[in-house]
C-alpha cells in the first residue's frame, strides 16, 4: 500500500526508509462542525476499556474499506500498545462508553526522538463533534513533555478526510511510501514444498507396519 507520511519536522539524519504503521481515519472528521458537543473526558485507556476500542476499532478499520492495508487491526493492536505504550492510548468516554480512542508509541533513535500516531477512530456516533481533535491535541501534549521532536501519521492517500484533519491540525510536508507484495502461492519454491510435503504424507500413509514376532 503506497500511503503519504506527513511529519512536523524535516530531518536529513531521518531513516527515508523505514516503514511506519499505518493509521486509518475513516472515522475522523474533516473539519469542525458546530454541533451540539457532548459531554466527553480523555482519559488514559484502562484494562476495561481493551474490549471496547478493540470492539470499536473493528467496526472502523475493516478489510472491504482498506484491502490493502499492510498494518490489520487486530485484538494484539490494542493489547500490545497498552502494555507497551499505555501513556499514548488514550480514550474519549461519553455517555458512559467509548466514543474514540488514538493509540501511539515513541520512537527514540541515536539523534532525535518523535511520537507516531498508530490508530485513531471515532464511533459514528460521536463523530464531527470535536472528539478527534481533543484526542489529538492530549496525545501531542503528552509526546512533547516526554521530549518528541516531531510526531508522524500515515495514511492511504484516498482518505482525503483524514489527510483534510490532519493538515488541519498543523501536521505537513508529506512523503510518499511504496509498498509492494510478492504471492507467495505462486512461488516456484511454495509449489516444490507443496508437492513434497504431499508425497511425505501419501508415503506416512501407506507404510505398512511392522510385523511383530
Amino acid at each position: 500500500m503506497q500511503t503519504p507520511m506527513t511529519d512536523a519536522k524535516t530531518d536529513a539524519k531521518t531513516d527515508a526508509n523505514i516503514q511506519l504503521p499505518a493509521i486509518k481515519l475513516e472515522a475522523v472528521p474533516s473539519e469542525e462542525i458546530a454541533l451540539p458537543q457532548p459531554d466527553f473526558e480523555i482519559r488514559e485507556m484502562g484494562i476495561d476499556d481493551l474490549s471496547p476500542v478493540y470492539h470499536l476499532g473493528e467496526r472502523l478499520f475493516t478489510s472491504e474499506q482498506y484491502p490493502s492495508l499492510y498494518r490489520t487491526w487486530e485484538e494484539w493492536e490494542v493489547i500490545g500498545l497498552y502494555n507497551t505504550d499505555p501513556e499514548y492510548c488514550l480514550v474519549a468516554e461519553a455517555d458512559k462508553q467509548v466514543a474514540g480512542f488514538v493509540l501511539g508509541t515513541m520512537i527514540d533513535k541515536p539523534t532525535w526522538t518523535y511520537g507516531y500516531i498508530i490508530w485513531l477512530g471515532v464511533s459514528p456516533d460521536f463523530q464531527r463533534r470535536g472528539i478527534a481533535d481533543k484526542l489529538v491535541d492530549k496525545i501531542v501534549e503528552r509526546m512533547i513533555e516526554e521530549g518528541a521532536s516531531s510526531l508522524m501519521m500515515d495514511t492511504d492517500p484516498s482518505n482525503e478526510a483524514a489527510i483534510k484533519f490532519f493538515t488541519r491540525k498543523g501536521f505537513g510536508n508529506p512523503r510518499q511510501h511504496v509498498f509492494l507484495s510478492l504471492d507467495l502461492d505462486r512461488h516456484e519454491y511454495y509449489g516444490r514444498l507443496v508437492e513434497y510435503e504431499r508425497g511425505r504424507s501419501e508415503r506416512h500413509q501407506y507404510r505398512r507396519p511392522k510385523r511383530q514376532r
